[in-house]
């Protein structure tokens, strides 16, 4: 459900009091988003990163802000954002919680998809205000991503009387609410990782094979065509399905995978992968006819029956 939030500027009784800004996790996103904070007229004063990586992107897009120990950052911050990988962030919070590190009224922020504000809840029994501001981004690490956020969806979970807050935050860094219910993190996590992560797998491997084919310029060929697909498909969903899936095209679908098992096999099982949910969804709406589904999917499924295919043994 879309945040009813307005677009018009906040005046000076809605906006959040000026805070003094700690990040812990000086990946990609916590240095860009306590950046873009800062250009709404917010403080950062304190950092803690542990690689070579992170001290530079700390440096380049937070400079003058020191870096510290993770309870310094806390003991320094009235807002803390916790930027750190999903698998680590329960830990963390809980050896906050436990060494005192977490003081009352302290707004306690973390950016994962996969958690809600539940994972927060050792904080909150110390006093935090716990929110949950996923930035539905991919991010580089630079100064392009502090623009980027113009305009960026985040995910926003907090306890009901921290909504408004939690919404302010986020249009003031130029990002759009849009509330997530705590039990459904995590297939709206799933559903951003599906679309996202996976299609910088298949555009990478997409660039592959067509520098295998000769292809002097994989990317030029395929930024026109991929952002058109992107459009037709943001704006059509299964409607904008084209291609020899969607038109029941089962020879040439037999060629692909014939040409992909001499030059690529590595390719074949996430092609044969997509070409199904691809006619599944299009025999669903009526895009793909019956009579061509069966043919294609029948090679569909000697692909999968063959040793060494994904029904087979070989990875999914």
């Amino acid at each position: 459900m879309n945040a009813s939030v307005s677009k018009e500027p906040l005046d000076a009784r809605d906006r959040p009091a000026r805070l003094t800004v700690g990040v812990v996790g000086a990946g990609r996103v916590g240095p860009a988003l306590a950046a873009s904070l800062q250009l709404a007229g917010h403080r950062p004063v304190a950092v803690s990163g542990v690689s070579d990586a992170s001290r530079r992107r700390a440096a380049a897009l937070l400079p003058d802000v020191p870096l510290v120990e993770p309870a310094e950052v806390l003991a320094r911050a009235d807002l803390v954002l916790l930027t750190v990988p999903d698998d680590v962030l329960p830990t963390l919070v809980e050896g906050l919680a436990e060494t005192g590190a977490v003081r009352p009224g302290q707004l306690l922020v973390h950016t994962s998809g996969r958690y809600g504000a539940r994972v927060l809840d050792p904080a909150l029994r110390a006093g935090a205000l716990p929110l949950a501001l996923h930035p539905a981004m991919t991010f580089t690490g630079t100064a392009v991503d502090v623009q980027r956020l113009a305009g960026c969806s985040f995910g926003v979970t907090a306890p009901e009387e921290l909504r408004l807050a939690a919404e302010a935050l986020v249009i003031e860094m130029g990002g759009e609410p849009e509330w997530i219910a705590e039990e459904s993190r995590p297939l709206y996590h799933a559903a951003l990782a599906l679309g996202a992560n996976h299609l910088v797998t298949l555009v990478a491997q997409s660039m592959e094979l067509l520098a295998k084919a000769g292809v002097s310029a994989p990317d030029r060929m395929l930024g026109p065509l991929l952002g058109a697909a992107l459009d037709n498909a943001l704006r059509s969903g299964d409607a904008a399905l084209t291609g020899p899936v969607a038109r029941g095209d089962a020879g040439t679908v037999a060629a692909h995978i014939g040409e992909l098992r001499a030059h690529a096999p590595q390719a074949v099982a996430g092609y044969v992968a997509m070409a199904r949910t691809t006619a599944d969804r299009a025999l669903a709406h009526g895009l793909l006819k019956a009579e061509l589904a069966e043919d294609l999917l029948g090679v569909l499924a000697d692909q999968e029956r063959r040793p060494g295919g994904p029904g087979a043994g070989e990875p999914r």
